[in-house]
């Protein structure tokens, strides 16, 4: 009996079955271990930044991301929808200058991050799932195909010619009913042990590096949503505004004392220089002209 059975596993149609199993397995094992381990080197390297650093650190954290093939497609959308929320220098009463930081995490993101990564772009898109979840419904399939198949040769060969023939026949169709038995049994055990196989690696080589992923991803840039990115987008419109009011309203004390001093230092001195000049001009002239009347009531006296 034991052997009886050996022998039915080495039919060549259960032989291409069980070998499209062992082939699409070793596939599924190779694209899981090559996801789950580029998820896990991700996440390693997102847990070495900080939130208080990211602001200044961004720039190494994407030249990583930007490289990483990966995940290079996804973090370039994702990049896009960062906002940058820098602080602001707001001058203050005492004429000095003071940094104000902002409320929210320095690095926002406008759109979720698990509209980029989530499990349609770094499982599904890296392991062609749409195949791999119709694997099951293929050996199921190839069960009743190959198993009709094979009764339908095996009806071919009856023959009832003679007696002989007939008991021949008959032994070798029960024979090929087996076989075809076989066939259904190991197709569809092979697909419901592949289901089994697929569902357990899928949820803890793949599902659960995802979720830390993206954990560690949410901790380093905190979402914010367009009616709060709007609010937000309004108080600093508020306080550019406000900063420029003052600026305007110190301006024409600003240019006052500023033509006050320009007067005082340069306007004035010349023109304390320009009446000296003068009056000694003045003098000047006074005094020849006293020399002048002398000279000529001198030469008046003595024609006289």
């Amino acid at each position: 009996m034991t052997a009886f059975d050996f022998k039915l596993l080495l039919d060549p149609v259960i032989l291409i079955i069980l070998t499209l199993f062992c082939v699409i397995l070793g596939y599924l094992f190779y694209k899981v271990r090559y996801i789950n381990t580029s998820l896990r080197r991700l996440t390693k390297i997102l847990k070495s930044f900080k939130k208080g650093s990211i602001m200044y650190r961004f720039k190494e954290l994407d030249e990583i991301f930007s490289k990483d093939k990966f995940i290079a497609n996804y973090w370039v959308e994702f990049k896009n929808s960062l906002v940058f929320n820098e602080g602001v220098a707001i001058k203050t009463n005492e004429d000095t200058l003071k940094f104000q930081s902002p409320e929210s995490s320095n690095i926002q993101c406008t759109i979720d991050s698990g509209y980029f990564f989530n499990e349609e772009t770094l499982v599904h898109g890296k392991m062609n799932y749409k195949f791999i979840s119709t694997v099951p419904t293929i050996l199921t399939g190839l069960g009743p195909l190959f198993t009709f198949l094979h009764i339908s040769l095996a009806f071919a060969k009856v023959n009832f010619s003679t007696q002989e023939a007939t008991i021949a026949s008959v032994s070798s169709l029960m024979g090929a009913m087996k076989v075809a038995a076989m066939i259904s049994v190991v197709a569809v055990g092979s697909s419901i042990i592949f289901i089994i196989i697929e569902r357990l690696i899928y949820k803890n080589l793949c599902m659960v590096p995802l979720n830390e992923f993206q954990l560690e991803l949410n901790k380093l840039f905190d979402n914010i949503s367009s009616e709060k990115f709007l609010v937000e987008l309004l108080k600093e419109s508020k306080m550019q505004n406000n900063a420029m009011n003052q600026v305007f309203n110190e301006l024409p004390e600003q240019m006052k004392i500023a033509f006050e001093k320009s007067f005082n230092a340069s306007l004035i001195p010349y023109l304390d220089n320009l009446i000296f000049s003068v009056n000694k001009l003045q003098e000047n002239i006074a005094q020849s002209s006293k020399s002048s009347s002398g000279i000529l009531n001198d030469l008046f006296g003595n024609n006289e």
